[in-house]
């Protein structure tokens, strides 16, 4: 009997897990899992909606308990943290946070999926109270306690990503009085500045203050030790809460210690297979990894569990003796702040120019559903094309209601390669009550396909 390993109990670890219990029985596979954590197998991605109220019960992002995992043949020992990786004599060392207990546990097969950290940047008051990250359920239920607790009805939130802009909103929905602080001009760093201007007007018209260009360099306690406001170099903002959405960093200091290869972003680097590289039984996935952007033929750090469960998908199957790959990403994500949808695919201008492609730009204004038909709503779609090729390189979107989900037409072109010209062509759903006679995107592709024909000599 051989023996599988799993650091990290979440979304690509215990994919792994499931998926390699499916494809191997006890009597040939005994599978060990340790998480530090409180919980398992749970949807990160539904904490905003779950403080912000649209989820009522915690329970509900829990896709599966512990006990379930070990009723399918899965040891899985919570509150048990690794400390050390040990490659040489294939064993990793963990700690039993409760009772102090230290073992060693050795492996045939080790998967990492240790996650992402939040960023906290070294600063005064950075770890007072009513200061809170937001990556876990923990973190969540922490951050509720708070705003439970509280007297004072100001938020700030500091950094306006896809966590920030959430984290806004649901402060906003529990009746706060929210301001974002940014270090960017413009929210949302993941759209091109001209897309993300919309997100900021949209942002306050909803009632949020924006701070931009502004980095916070302290964090303001009382005499009691908790946290009171926030600092930048021009200014003061109180606060009775501190929300950090800068953003987050592969978790990957083990792996480090253990000598694994790591990217430019600090993630772990694998093959097609999500095998580590240079290591033939060592395996990662989620968060802590770098993936290859099939746009820019580049590694890039994508935190998202859509990939993370593909990934434990792959891994599973392999240390099962099947065959897997996971080919790469295009970078598609979406978002909202309240009623306001955000989302791109491919690349930004910024991301084209580093990679030393040159391209075409085109900015369309349309609406979610016929013109004349009840509750058709404003939407603005920027598209990148290749110079010369017209090969989509990259879609954005801000609108309302049936805006943001628009993207996935881009994200199937950038994955098969089409060109703008192409895409004109596809033969997307039409009725009024969900689209015009021409969907947005495609009109964005028609005005992008016509300036690649025209303008062969412009560069990006």
């Amino acid at each position: 009997m051989s023996r599988l390993v799993v650091i990290g109990a979440d979304a690509a670890g215990m994919s792994a897990a499931s998926q390699a219990r499916r494809m191997l029985p006890a009597d040939r596979l005994d599978i060990v899992a340790f998480e530090r954590g409180h919980f398992a197998s749970y949807s990160a991605c539904g904490i905003p909606y779950w403080v912000g109220g649209q989820v009522t019960d915690r329970d509900a992002l829990i896709a599966r308990t512990p006990q379930e995992h070990r009723a399918r043949g899965i040891d899985l020992r919570m509150r048990t943290e690794v400390t050390e990786i040990d490659p040489a004599r294939q064993r990793v060392h963990a700690v039993d946070l409760e009772s102090g207990r230290e073992y060693w546990t050795s492996y045939d097969h080790l998967v990492i999926a240790t996650g992402a950290r939040p960023v906290r940047p070294p600063m005064p008051g950075i770890d007072a109270p009513g200061v809170h990250g937001v990556q876990s359920l923990d973190d969540g239920q922490a951050l509720l306690d708070t705003l439970d607790g509280n007297r004072g009805r100001r938020a700030v939130v500091v950094g306006a990503g896809y966590i920030g802009v959430e984290m806004a909103e649901a402060l906003i929905n529990r009746g706060y009085e929210v301001t974002v602080v940014n270090r960017g001009p413009e929210p949302m760093a993941t759209l091109d500045p001209d897309m993300g201007r919309l997100v900021h007007t949209a942002m306050e018209g909803l009632g949020i203050t924006m701070v931009g260009d502004a980095e916070v360099s302290a964090i303001l306690t009382g005499e009691d030790g908790r946290v009171r406001g926030v600092a930048t170099k021009d200014a003061e903002y109180p606060a009775d809460v501190v929300v950090l959405g800068i953003g987050v960093r592969p978790e990957t200091s083990l792996s480090a210690a253990a000598g694994l290869p790591l990217g430019a972003h600090g993630g772990l680097l694998t093959d097609r297979a999500m095998r580590v590289r240079g290591h033939e039984n060592i395996w990662a996935g989620g968060d802590c990894v770098e993936v290859l952007d099939l746009v820019s033929g580049q590694e890039r750090h994508i935190a998202l569990g859509t990939h993370a469960n593909k990934h434990g998908q792959v891994i599973g199957t392999n240390v099962g003796g099947g065959y897997a790959t996971f080919p790469g990403v295009v970078g598609t994500a979406v978002s909202k702040v309240c009623d306001l949808e955000i989302a791109r695919t491919g690349l930004r201008e910024k991301d084209a120019r580093r990679v030393g492609l040159k391209f075409e730009t085109v900015t369309v204004e349309s609406t979610s559903r016929a013109g004349y038909y009840p509750g058709a709503a404003p939407m603005t779609v920027k598209m990148l094309a290749e110079h010369r090729t017209g090969r989509l390189l990259g879609v954005q979107i801000v609108g309302r209601e049936g805006a943001a989900k628009r993207v996935d037409v881009a994200a199937v072109a950038l994955t098969a390669g089409l060109t703008v010209e192409q895409m004109t062509a596809l033969d997307l759903g039409y009725a009024p009550p969900f689209s015009p006679v021409w969907d947005p995107v495609l009109v964005a592709a028609r005005k992008a396909a016509a300036k690649v024909r025209s303008r062969t000599g412009h560069t990006g």
